[in-house]
């Protein structure tokens, strides 16, 4: 009889325990249903320089999806990883972030976390949806299109925050590797806008009239997450958030990466780029409407004869944001400014440019699973670049996009 009660007691405490493991497992995604008016140039996920998702013969209908797992193994340790779907890249199905966090229970103003894994730098404003998408638009700004297609964090990060009567102070510093190649984007393409996003294990492609410069076969790719050096880069951040209404942040970004150093990658050299930036960021709520800002400044480098030749391309973007963020209908505008500066200018024409872009956009929320949303994108840039495709420099590039984005 003991033994039997014991036996019992046992499988009760399995089934228990079972029990709590399912109910710490979440699952949480979308499906995305896109229609779109593509805008005239062709666009970059086409070899193009157009700085739209959709372009010149582009599909009117597209779309993907994405499913976060969270696993809370014990109150202070989580463990979490996002899957993509997105038909446009190479690898249609590919993971966008996967690490540990611990972070203990805290009963005083101080708290800490440990992040370990690969996840996105706690640079974007507009991505906190699910499978780091955007809430407020269908396009992110151009910033953060490049956040998403070229910084990856493949490392760790340490969170230590304070919550005060006045606030709350916090300050993140981490370490990485394998973003060896951020920053030959920005030099060789530009700024895009887009809410494509890469994964582990992407391939983006290249300008076309970019490759025979680069002596590179045509389609050429070109891959962000790669080790070269073996040598770490790192960031630093530091946020303020005096209510719930307001925030504020700052973010020195910094690969570290040393210019001697490339490999070969699909019939071409790979080459090492120092990227570093600081991006400014600020938040204030009033009411049902929010007001978004962020700023970026950097530079990147590369040496195409090391020892003999550097070139560098200076970076700057921004934008603002008005969005309501409560009821069924919330529309949403942005303005974004963008510019990158090519020194020396050794290359004819030099790869500079300039621009600016308005995102309009309408959500209607008819049930708490269901998003639809219409916006219009204008971007108005200049790049000198473009004259080698036959192109005027400038182009003014207008795109129409429908969403339906279903969440589970």
């Amino acid at each position: 009889m003991a033994r039997t009660t014991a036996t019992l007691a046992t499988v009760a405490l399995s089934l228990a325990a079972l029990d709590a493991c399912a109910q710490s497992l979440s699952l949480d995604g979308y499906l995305d249903l896109r229609a779109a008016a593509p805008a005239h140039e062709d666009s970059w996920l086409d070899g193009g320089l157009g700085k739209t998702r959709f372009g010149g013969d582009d599909d009117a209908a597209s779309g993907g999806a994405a499913i976060t797992a969270a696993f809370q193994a014990t109150p202070a340790l989580l463990a979490t990883a996002t899957v993509q779907y997105q038909p446009e890249l190479r690898h249609s199905v590919d993971v966008l972030e996967a690490y540990l966090r611990y972070r203990p229970v805290s009963i005083t103003p101080w708290r800490w976390a440990l992040k370990a894994g690969a996840f996105f730098p706690p640079i974007s404003l507009e991505h906190d949806g699910v499978g780091w998408s955007t809430t407020r638009t269908l396009t992110p700004s151009a910033l953060n299109t490049w956040v998403g297609e070229e910084l990856r964090i493949f490392g760790t990060e340490l969170h230590v925050e304070y919550r005060g009567r006045r606030g709350t102070l916090d300050a993140r510093a981490a370490m990485f590797f394998r973003n060896d190649p951020a920053g030959e984007l920005l030099s060789s393409r530009g700024w895009a806008m887009g809410d494509v996003v890469a994964g582990f294990d992407t391939s983006l492609r290249q300008p076309d009239v970019y490759a025979p410069v680069a002596r590179a076969p045509v389609p050429m790719r070109f891959r962000p997450f790669v080790e070269m050096d073996d040598r770490p880069g790192f960031y630093a951040a530091v946020g303020w958030e005096p209510s719930s209404q307001r925030r504020f942040s700052a973010l020195y970004y910094d690969n570290q990466t040393e210019l001697d150093y490339s490999v070969r990658y699909a019939g071409r050299r790979l080459f090492a780029w120092r990227t570093w930036f600081w991006n400014l960021g600020a938040e204030q709520r009033f009411g049902e409407w929010a007001l978004l800002g962020q700023a970026m400044h950097g530079t990147t480098t590369f040496s195409p004869m090391p020892g003999r030749i550097v070139l560098a391309t200076d970076f700057n973007a921004g934008y603002l944001m008005l969005a309501r963020e409560h009821g069924a209908w919330r529309p949403a505008m942005r303005v974004d400014l963008f510019q990158a500066r090519q020194t020396p200018q050794l290359r004819s024409p030099p790869l500079d440019e300039h621009g600016n872009a308005v995102t309009l956009a309408l959500n209607w929320r008819p049930a708490e699973r269901v998003r639809v949303t219409g916006e219009v994108l204008r971007i108005d840039s200049t790049r000198n670049q473009r004259s080698r495709a036959g192109l005027g420099a400038r182009q003014v590039d207008t795109q129409v996009q429908l969403g339906v984005r279903l969440f589970f």
